[in-house]
């Protein structure tokens, strides 16, 4: 199934990336990752409705970097939870309650084809919505909060969570109002959609992505994107080739 929505918030500042502009305006390969990463996502799903969340006063975004037919610009909020539920409430009136809807991290441009096409089938298929994710790899230590290791952990089930996600539009709104309700679990650990779901009960699937679909978050991070991407080209280029 093609989701009928693509939610992207990007209205942070990225204040790691320690740069003058957010890091969804440093380009890679003379291009943002703004423009790389939505570039990318229409690839997938040309048809879909997107919702880019920036804040009201940015003054590096261009319309030029979009390329979807159906694009509506929404303000961004405090929080990440805060952008998506703004998104989905703009779109209310002309979402149905079973659409599904991505949710996808500007910052990560390098998100393959093949996973994006696989999740929105898996969250389609999931009454619970479903997940990119990566089976955690590496040993994990826990400290003492004093800088040295208070213990190491079992590593065993646990994943690391990427984008996109991919939920029903009424579940996916129910989750996010309720986290943030005075009952709710609260903004500040609503660190992806899932969590919120999370909240409720429910299980979303883990569909295993690629380790390339890395996120943007530190400055050595943009060459290791270019590489990734030149990587990918040459991949589909091979492919293509062979397939001739």
């Amino acid at each position: 199934m093609t989701p009928r929505w693509l939610i992207v918030p990007a209205a942070g500042a990225g204040r790691r990336m320690g740069s003058e502009c957010p890091k969804q305006y440093l380009c890679i390969a003379e291009r943002p990752v703004l423009a790389h990463t939505l570039a990318r996502l229409h690839l997938a799903f040309p048809e879909a409705g997107l919702c880019l969340c920036l804040q009201a006063d940015d003054p590096y975004f261009s319309a030029e970097w979009v390329p979807f037919a159906d694009y509506r610009r929404v303000s961004g909020g405090e929080e990440r939870v805060d952008s998506v539920l703004n998104a989905l409430r703009a779109i209310e009136s002309e979402a149905a309650d079973d659409d599904l809807v991505l949710v996808h991290d500007v910052a990560r441009p390098c998100v393959s084809i093949d996973n994006l096409l696989e999740l929105a089938r898996e969250a389609t298929l999931s009454a619970s919505g479903a997940l990119l994710a990566t089976p955690v790899a590496d040993t994990i230590k826990r400290d003492d909060a004093a800088g040295r290791v208070q213990s190491t952990e079992d590593r065993r089930g646990l994943w690391q969570a990427q984008t996109p996600q991919g939920f029903r539009y009424a579940l996916l709104r129910q989750a996010l109002e309720m986290a943030l309700g005075a009952e709710g679990i609260g903004a500040s650990l609503v660190t992806d959609e899932a969590s919120a779901v999370e909240a409720l009960g429910l299980a979303p699937r883990l569909v295993a992505g690629r380790r390339d679909n890395i996120k943007i978050t530190h400055p050595e991070d943009l060459a290791l994107a270019e590489h990734i991407l030149a990587a990918q080209r040459q991949s589909e280029h091979i492919q293509e080739t062979t397939a001739s």
